[in-house]
């Protein structure tokens, strides 16, 4: 492990272990009487960002690459069913923990927010769609940007233009963005409400009177191209390049983070592996504004 990887996973570590120092509301449910955990829920927060930076996508693989090298950051590792239902039951720690991280940067604030959606394949065949406990909430869906269809969800993304995930929502295939972007905004009155003037850079399919008409009374102006027929919007020599901020963060998740080999088979499953990537990501860019190094939204620095 490089030494930026491993001063990121003690900085995540402390970060963690004081917030449920003082809140220790947040930590997963258990039992009064009982044999405490040897590991620590700070240490699986961080035994699970390492897992995403570093590439594991089996965790049978991960915690047999961790116990070789990683023994002086867990001295006790558990076995794989072990945390594998420790990491579904932290999902709202590990989402508390992504959100004390993002509020602790200079990125935070920034007043220009790009947001769109990327698949979440779950399964390809034809009894996975039918027999997966997904089913029902995992749906056909089609993705333009590489012109296939596919079995999953959506990841709904807002974040800065530094790539740093402000809000997200994961819903199926078909959801309709513009009210995905509505509810994730109704869910959190204070993300918008406490920054007038916010700017909002979406593509085509972020359209609508009535759409746009809420977004102003959030105090949000949404910049997009035009749709065919519609005039010339302002802005839109900006667009372009500021639209691929948003296409780089969802490479990352694609290419670096391995976001659609998440081998979830549950909704838990799949939302805290999507938790698990999102808190990655954001959790490199924490270290580096902290550190003073180049916040980039590529995870390369990371690779081991």
């Amino acid at each position: 492990m490089t030494p930026d990887l491993d001063s990121l996973a003690t900085a995540l570590y402390v970060k963690t272990d004081d917030l449920l120092k003082e809140s220790p509301h947040l930590a997963p449910w258990r039992p009064a009487v009982g044999l405490k955990p040897r590991l620590t829920d700070a240490e699986l927060v961080t035994l699970a960002v390492m897992q995403a930076l570093l590439g594991f996508t089996s965790e049978r693989r991960w915690l047999r690459h961790a116990s070789s090298h990683l023994r002086h950051l867990f001295p006790y590792l558990p076995g794989q069913s072990g945390y594998n239902r420790r990491l579904r039951k932290a999902a709202d720690l590990v989402a508390h923990v992504n959100r004390l991280l993002a509020t602790d940067t200079s990125l935070w604030s920034d007043s220009v927010w790009v947001v769109d959606s990327t698949p979440v394949e779950c399964g390809r065949s034809r009894e996975t769609a039918k027999r997966s406990d997904l089913a029902g909430w995992a749906e056909y869906g089609y993705c333009a940007s590489h012109s296939r269809y596919f079995w999953g969800l959506r990841l709904h993304l807002v974040c800065t233009l530094h790539g740093l995930p402000v809000a997200f929502a994961l819903t199926g295939a078909k959801a309709d963005e513009r009210q995905t972007l509505l509810g994730m905004l109704r869910a959190e009155p204070a993300l918008a409400g406490s920054r007038p003037g916010q700017t909002l850079i979406g593509d085509r399919h972020y359209y609508g009177r009535a759409f746009e008409h809420e977004l102003v009374e959030w105090g949000v102006h949404l910049l997009r191209p035009a749709r065919r027929g519609e005039p010339e919007r302002a802005g839109a020599g900006l667009f372009k390049p500021l639209r691929q901020i948003i296409e780089s963060v969802n490479q990352t998740f694609k290419a670096q983070l391995d976001l659609e080999r998440h081998q979830g088979r549950t909704q838990g499953g799949v939302m805290v592996r999507v938790l698990q990537r999102i808190l990655a990501l954001t959790s490199a860019i924490w270290h580096n504004d902290h550190t003073g190094q180049p916040v980039k939204r590529s995870l390369t620095a990371y690779d081991h």
